[in-house]
């Protein structure tokens, strides 16, 4: 599809460093000038609204259709992953899927990996230099893999495999990438997947108390989740998991770090699991760990109004939410480039919205709960160390590193 000639454009590159560094100027200006714009680079609408970008998400008539990466021989390991994936199928496999994998998650799960959470937290900030040390390496990152490998069911002496996997096939989710990434993900997804079938063998014969056990297990209304699905349900937890509670922490511990005022009030309230709830919301809306989500129209659909901007996204076409840019509409959010730890209410859609709603958002929101109050008494001098280093993505958006002091 080409865009009417009379449709607003987006001139946005999403591999600009300086984008890179700070997206937000860029959006409000397209958000200024329409709430629905066409990307040429990308070849789809862009909607930049919350109005239109939660429209997207919810309209049941924009769905999550996956097209296996060409060519598809080669990249085989990595379609099947998806194929078999509930973030990239509609209804009826999705809600077989999501039912399947919700019923085993929804076990006690996430409550029962609390203490663990806890307990790590300590762990890691024991083994912190106090005199420097990085949040993301030291802190944030390993927390959640070794957490979603607990939860899984993963032995000790393996989850230092699972980093390295997840970033190499996350990488294919950037719209710029270097000529290893592809190779790079497909390796990571032959060798993941193989490692996760032996698992689950494993646990078909000698069950435990773990997620992988009850997705063996799972059964609803006779349907069960076949070996591949298995796999890409577990691996997709992993990565969408660990992704979302690293970047969530990072972005919002700068944003943090960069306006004392803010962190003086959530340092006051770090005792109240109300001011901490709060403030984790809006660290996710003021800097979303996802910054855009893609669905494809199953069917013709005007978006918006059209007199107020609103287009006509023929049957086929992509249209992706901006959620960053959604995040900080000022239509929607007083103030909305203004962190403010007390803003409520706080419908931000950092984590999704609609039938795509992220699974695992539950047990990021619980770690971040946990790990952000114990950093604050544990370092109440916190500061930063030097100038925190972005991984040069937009798509999934985070730090790559942020030295601090306590």
């Amino acid at each position: 599809m080409t865009a009417a000639p009379s449709s607003p454009h987006a001139d946005l590159d999403f591999t600009e460093p300086g984008f890179l560094d700070d997206p937000y100027p860029a959006l409000a200006r397209l958000r200024e000038t329409a709430p629905v714009l066409w990307h040429e680079p990308t070849g789809q609408w862009l909607a930049v609204s919350y109005s239109a970008a939660n429209s997207v998400l919810r309209d049941r008539r924009f769905g999550r259709l996956w097209n296996d990466k060409q060519p598809a021989a080669e990249f085989e390991p990595f379609n099947k992953l998806h194929r078999n994936q509930m973030m990239e199928n509609e209804p009826p496999v999705h809600t077989r899927l999501r039912s399947l994998v919700a019923g085993a998650f929804a076990r006690g799960h996430v409550e029962r990996l609390r203490p663990r959470v806890a307990e790590l937290a300590e762990q890691l900030l024991d083994a912190a230099d106090p005199s420097g040390f990085d949040l993301i390496a030291d802190y944030a990152e390993p927390l959640p893999v070794a957490i979603i490998a607990d939860l899984l069911g993963i032995p000790a002496e393996d989850q230092h495999l699972l980093r390295p996997w997840s970033a190499d096939i996350v990488a294919m989710y950037e719209y710029e990438r270097a000529g290893t990434v592809g190779p790079r993900a497909v390796s990571a997804s032959a060798e993941f997947s193989a490692y996760m079938h032996e698992l689950a063998e494993r646990r078909r014969r000698e069950p435990r108390e773990d997620l992988v056990s009850h997705l063996v297990a799972a059964e609803d209304d006779g349907h069960t989740l076949s070996g591949d699905e298995l796999v890409a349900s577990a691996i997709l937890l992993l990565n969408a998991g660990h992704e979302a509670s690293v970047n969530a922490f990072g972005n919002g511990m700068v944003a943090l770090l960069r306006d004392p005022a803010q962190l003086a009030l959530m340092r006051a309230g770090v005792d109240d699991a109300d001011v901490v709830a709060r403030s984790i919301e809006e660290m996710i809306r003021y800097d979303a760990p996802l910054q855009l989500f893609e669905r494809t129209a199953k069917e013709d659909v005007v978006l918006g109004d059209p007199s107020a901007g609103g287009v006509e996204v023929t049957a086929g076409t992509k249209v992706a939410a901006l959620l960053g840019a959604a995040n900080r509409d000022p239509a929607q959010f007083a103030d909305p480039d203004v962190l403010d730890v007390t803003r409520r209410p706080n419908p931000h859609i950092g984590f999704g919205a609609g039938l795509h709603h992220c699974l695992g958002a539950p047990l990021a929101r619980m770690e971040l709960q946990i790990t952000l109050p114990t950093l604050l008494r544990r370092c109440p001098d916190l500061k930063p160390a030097c100038e925190p280093v972005r991984r040069p993505t937009f798509v999934l958006r985070g730090y790559r590193s942020v030295p601090v002091a306590c």
